[in-house]
């Protein structure tokens, strides 16, 4: 079977020049002065982070906060945790089939009460 290899022509390769979108303007076009002057007055407002501050009138609620804190550290315990207890299962399991798949006859784990 003839095997179906792509043509490749050389028009269809071109390494394009990267640009990046830094200016206020589209390429190509020539602004004036002024209006340069004004576009970063506005990209210094746009970097202001002012409108995204709480008002001092708005009482702070410090008991809900540190709440939710402690429910997400606690969240973050409890995964772990049964992260943890996951991969030693995994582990137990996998020594466990090792175990048999060699043929050995003492591979399960029985506790016996102490008496």
């Amino acid at each position: 079977m003839k095997s179906q290899r792509p043509v490749i022509n050389e028009d269809e390769h071109r390494v394009l020049k990267f640009r990046p979108r830094t200016l206020g303007r589209a390429p190509g076009q020539q602004s004036e002065p002024r209006r340069d002057a004004l576009q970063n007055d506005v990209r210094h407002e746009a970097d202001d982070l002012s409108r995204y501050e709480r008002s001092r009138e708005e009482p702070d609620d410090f008991r809900h906060r540190m709440l939710a804190n402690l429910a997400a550290f606690a969240f973050t315990v409890a995964l772990t945790a049964i992260g943890i207890w996951l991969a030693m299962s995994i582990a137990d399991l996998r020594n466990t089939q090792d175990c048999v798949l060699m043929g050995r006859r003492d591979c399960a784990h029985i506790s016996t009460p102490r008496t």
